[in-house]
């Protein structure tokens, strides 16, 4: 994307230089083998004291949507779970997802291959390193990305494709990049790749007709979508309360479907304080991120949440972004829009020019979505 326009970014950006003379001629690395017992940690890890978590939160009363009846065609089941949706993100965005029709065995394969994984030598885990604005591959807390308030956790992401005829990306990729040994690997996740975009897809018609568009309209948006599957994995840090595992944001993504451990972690912000969510194997926790929040015509809200880290046992989380096709335009349907009472809140854009403006030019927080569009409209000014 064209950027002879932009004449400052830095605004815009969260510092990405660090004044510690030590940090610029010693490279840090994040060798969570090391890390995990160390009583000091560096100080790139230690967050502002407004920003550092409170480990004793209250507990976010979310709702608990059965899908068993909307799957199986029961039209009562499927309004009772078009209204909760409904106040859910209008709300803040969150809601739990039980009787979701995805295999046990699925799930408890997609945690177990993930310990295979990170408990690799750092050197093994490093053949998937992610490059400089990239958004896949294997990432050591962003050591490379950014000097200040890094979070402390590992991650491993990839791109999938549901669009039709498409080769088995996420298969190949894992394979490909770490040899014919993970086969099975990519395997699984390409598996777990798929159901997730079944799931997703149902959860859009919920979302439509939630909105008075039809359970159609963002399925179809999305039936061909080109998401992302991220592994997250958080290892102990022995001052859990100086440091957090992902740092307060908003998914600039459109859907996330996660399913965490039963470790716990995840915090919402929510009525100006923070709650957590309690655990749930059964159960996969979805939130809106801001691409829908765009797509609603802001109807319906991207909330802040964090991660935050224990000093005793190992976190793991399975995240699918849920994203558009990288040609499809995010334009809120004509029904989500009126001059007078509800006038368009953000301009029209695609995927892949969020995604650049989150990979190259901002780290993603509650903000990302107004930064942007001032973004666009300083591009379009030019």
């Amino acid at each position: 994307m064209a950027m002879e326009c932009i004449t400052s970014t830095q605004s815009m950006t969260q510092p990405h230089q660090n004044n510690n003379k030590e940090s610029e001629t010693t490279p840090l690395v994040f060798d969570a083998s090391i890390l995990r017992h160390q009583h000091q940690i560096p100080s790139q890890f230690i967050w502002p004291d407004e920003e550092k978590p409170s480990l004793q939160v209250s507990k976010l009363v979310i709702p608990l949507i059965d899908l068993g009846g909307f799957l199986s065609g029961d039209p009562a089941a499927t309004m009772e779970a078009v209204r909760l949706v409904g106040e859910a993100c209008k709300k803040h965005g969150f809601f739990l997802v039980v009787n979701h029709g995805i295999n046990a065995d699925l799930i408890s394969n997609a945690h177990s291959y993930m310990d295979d994984f990170f408990e690799l030598p750092l050197s093994e885990k490093q053949r998937a390193q992610r490059k400089t604005g990239e958004h896949c591959g294997y990432a050591s807390s962003f050591t490379g990305r950014f000097s200040s308030k890094l979070p402390w956790k590992e991650t491993l992401s990839f791109q999938f494709s549901a669009e039709k005829n498409s080769p088995k990306i996420v298969k190949e990729y894992l394979s490909n990049t770490m040899g014919k040994e993970f086969e099975q690997f990519g395997s699984i996740y390409q598996d777990y790749c798929e159901a997730m975009s079944k799931l997703s897809l149902g959860i859009m018609e919920l979302l439509g007709m939630s909105l008075g568009v039809g359970k159609e309209c963002f399925r179809e948006f999305f039936e061909e979508n080109r998401s992302i599957m991220r592994l997250n994995y958080y290892p102990p840090c022995q001052k859990p309360d100086q440091t957090l595992g992902t740092g307060p944001h908003c998914d600039p993504t459109s859907l996330t479907i996660l399913h965490q451990d039963q470790v716990g972690g995840l915090q919402v912000f929510v009525d100006n304080e923070w709650h957590s969510i309690t655990p749930n194997f059964n159960a996969f926790v979805v939130n809106i991120g801001d691409t829908f929040m765009a797509l609603s015509n802001g109807k319906y809200k991207s909330c802040l949440h964090r991660a935050v880290v224990n000093n005793k046992t190992t976190r793991k989380s399975l995240a699918f972004f849920l994203c558009p096709r990288n040609d499809k335009v995010v334009s809120p349907p004509r029904e989500l829009v009126d001059d007078d009472f509800s006038p368009r809140v953000y301009p029209d854009f695609t995927w892949p020019m969020l995604l650049e403006f989150t990979q190259k030019y901002y780290r993603a927080d509650m903000n990302t979505l107004n930064a942007f569009t001032d973004w666009i409209q300083q591009k379009e000014s030019c």
